[in-house]
């Protein structure tokens, strides 16, 4: 018998609230401990894993706590370094699940690591964008880091007083993602800066992003660099000299809805849609203005071409006592059209999957299925489409003023290539 413990971190502490136990990851289930549950405190670590003294069923274990791992390239090297098959994420877990997103932390034995941060010499920084995923992966073993998504990334540390970054050491927390450009979507991460900055002056909410060059504006040489909205600088830890951030708790769409990673894109008609929205309205603490926000992100996916929005690259944010729940900040926002990457969309909309068969009609076919008036769906695409022109001018001008010169043609490519080019 295997046995994991779960932690949840709870006003900046962290609590045990349950254990993954089974045999071999086929039969794995997680239960609550008797303490937790009876616990004033008490909240559940997702809303498909209530509160309730019988454990979880192999199949919703494996929902939330595999949607916690690294996917694609990522999840095959990790699995491969530690000689295991790619499927056991029970083992996984156990490596990787001291830092995770969101305010999850898994231990398997005892919890006796040091915590620090090791400063980076800028030839090591500018190592992972040379060496891109690989060297990502290499990182995540290393550090015990369980970052998702099929993209080569890094959780650091990052000290805006001094310019400098640190890896974190044992569970120690990071304070940004940091991504790596890609070998065959070139200008990737000027790419996503692009479209942040635009989704930001659309009143989009993002979280701080910036391009990290170390000295050099070629392709290859650039870093992407996201501050984690589920980390928040505390005065109260500090951690060799460093103020220690706590977690703050967050799940995936794909997780809060019992959809599997393998399953995130929709295939065939699902009703994603529909359940996105009323997961908001039956979760959020202000709904009406995440509905809103929700739709927003949506027509702003399409609006640049981003095929690629599928239901985990949308989050609920819980508060540090875990008693409320926001829509999280818009991220992975990438204009993926620019790439010949496939037509279609990651969920339907309004009846249509094909971005090239999707118009404003079919936003308004989708008003009655996610629950808002048509008038209310049309007004915020009107918005939208309207500004983007001019938001994504003003993005890309103030990136090539700092040296980007590229960001006025990849504007012109996201222009021709997504959503709002083919409203005529």
């Amino acid at each position: 018998m295997r046995e994991l413990k779960v932690y949840i971190e709870r006003d900046g502490k962290q609590i045990p609230a349950g254990r993954i136990a089974g045999e071999g990851y086929a039969d794995a289930s997680f239960a609550y401990t008797k303490d937790y549950l009876d616990s004033a405190d008490a909240a559940p670590i997702s809303i498909l894993l209530p509160l309730k003294e019988e454990p979880f069923t192999p199949e919703r274990t494996k929902n939330f706590f595999e949607s916690l791992l690294p996917e694609g390239f990522s999840r095959k090297a990790v699995a491969d370094w530690m000689k295991i098959d790619e499927k056991d994420y029970i083992s996984i877990l156990a490596e990787l699940g001291k830092e995770c997103l969101g305010a999850i932390k898994i231990i398997e034995g005892t919890n006796d690591e040091a915590l620090g941060y090791e400063l980076l010499s800028d030839e090591r920084v500018k190592a992972l964008a040379e060496e891109g995923a690989t060297k990502s992966t290499k990182i995540l073993l290393e550090t015990h880091l369980s970052l998702t998504g099929a993209t080569g990334k890094v959780g650091l540390y990052y000290d805006s007083e001094s310019g400098n970054w640190y890896l974190p050491i044992g569970d120690a927390p990071s304070t940004h993602i940091v991504k790596q450009s890609h070998v065959r979507l070139k200008k990737i991460v000027l790419n996503e800066q692009l479209c942040m900055k635009t989704a930001g002056k659309l009143g989009i909410n993002v979280p701080e992003t910036f391009i990290i060059s170390q000295q050099s504006k070629d392709d290859e040489n650039l870093l992407f660099a996201i501050a984690r909205y589920d980390r928040v600088l505390s005065d109260e830890k500090v951690i060799d000299g460093l103020k220690c951030p706590y977690r703050l708790h967050q799940e995936d769409f794909a997780q809060a809805l019992g959809i599997f990673a393998a399953d995130k894109y929709e295939l065939k008609p699902s009703g994603y849609l529909a359940g996105m929205f009323e997961l908001i309205r039956n979760n959020s603490s202000s709904p009406l203005e995440d509905q809103t926000e929700l739709l927003k992100m949506i027509i702003f996916n399409y609006l640049t071409g981003n095929t690629d929005c599928h239901v985990k690259n949308f989050s609920l944010l819980y508060s540090k006592d875990l008693k409320s729940k926001r829509l999280a900040p818009a991220y992975d926002l990438i204009a993926t059209r620019v790439y010949r990457m496939t037509s279609n969309m990651s969920f339907y909309i309004g009846g249509e999957l094909n971005i090239e068969n999707i118009t404003r009609n079919c936003f308004a076919r989708a008003a009655s299925e996610i629950g808002l008036s048509e008038k209310i769906v049309l007004k915020n695409f009107d918005e939208l489409a309207d500004g983007f022109e001019t938001a994504i001018s003003e993005a890309a001008n103030e990136l090539s003023e700092v040296g980007f010169k590229n960001a006025l043609d990849m504007k012109d490519e996201i222009i021709k290539s997504g959503g709002y080019g083919m409203l005529g």
